[in-house]
């Protein structure tokens, strides 16, 4: 790793000189491999959680209560995706992630991986209803197109000698302009808005997930890999965390684009 001698501004508030580039090799390797297998798991754990509710909410026709589309519901079902229970289950995932990062620096790590695990099961409960929506061959499709994707995009990031840090505050800004432009296509409807917010979407979190995994790396070469200890722990599920959120949205706009309605 030749880019390690070079002076970098760290957001630890001092600019890094040159280091043990062996020793951080090493923890670096084992800090990035933490944060992927977290967020392996917790993806694991959002499958499972999506696929269990769908399982549970598909009646046989004749003993339905309600229906999503042409889907026969059982009585949970009509909770989870009909009733006005369903925001709750929407919105749970929203909370949570406030709720860890508003504390993270507080919890002890073990609790904070806790809290991920909670995260990444109620959001396979809000994204159960793909399977209701779309057909089951596409969405295994649009997540391996997702995860070779995000698989590239990260490597680049981490990889890469160009400095990305630029990059930030325009893809904050570009992830603002979606969030609005979804909030307000919830009372147009309109199909045209979708897509184009849908191709946008794209385009931001495939950027965000390069600029992530490199802001990564260097907060570790630059501050964590003196530090280590609790810090580097939460920094680690932190992270985790982040690209977690950048392969869900990636994976949910494909979706949406490449989808085939059921």
């Amino acid at each position: 790793m030749s880019d390690l001698d070079r002076n970098y501004t760290s957001p630890f508030g001092r600019a890094a000189g040159r280091i043990d580039t062996v020793a951080v090799d090493a923890g670096l390797r084992a800090y990035m491999l933490r944060i992927y297998n977290y967020m392996s798991i917790g993806l694991a754990i959002t499958g499972l959680a999506a696929l269990g509710v769908y399982m549970a909410a598909v009646a046989d026709p004749a003993s339905a209560v309600a229906h999503f589309g042409k889907v026969p519901l059982t009585q949970f079902g009509y909770a989870m995706f009909v009733s006005p229970l369903k925001w709750l289950f929407i919105l749970a995932p929203l909370v949570m992630v406030f709720v860890i990062s508003a504390g993270i620096n507080r919890l002890q790590p073990a609790t904070a991986q806790l809290l991920f695990w909670v995260f990444s099961a109620l959001m396979g409960l809000s994204l159960s209803s793909i399977f209701l929506i779309y057909t089951h061959t596409s969405i295994v499709r649009v997540f391996f197109i997702t995860a070779a994707t995000f698989g590239a995009l990260s490597l680049y990031g981490y990889t890469t000698k160009r400095d990305m840090s630029g990059m930030g505050s325009f893809l904050f800004m570009g992830l603002i302009g979606i969030i609005i432009a979804s909030l307000v296509n919830l009372f147009l409807a309109s199909t045209a808005l979708q897509f184009i917010v849908s191709v946008v979407g794209v385009l931001v979190f495939a950027g965000l997930t390069a600029w992530d995994t490199q802001r990564l790396k260097n907060d570790y070469i630059y501050g964590y890999a003196s530090q280590g200890g609790v810090m580097a722990e939460r920094a680690a599920i932190t992270g985790a965390l982040s690209l977690y959120l950048n392969f869900i949205n990636l994976f949910t706009l494909l979706l949406q684009l490449l989808g085939q309605r059921d």
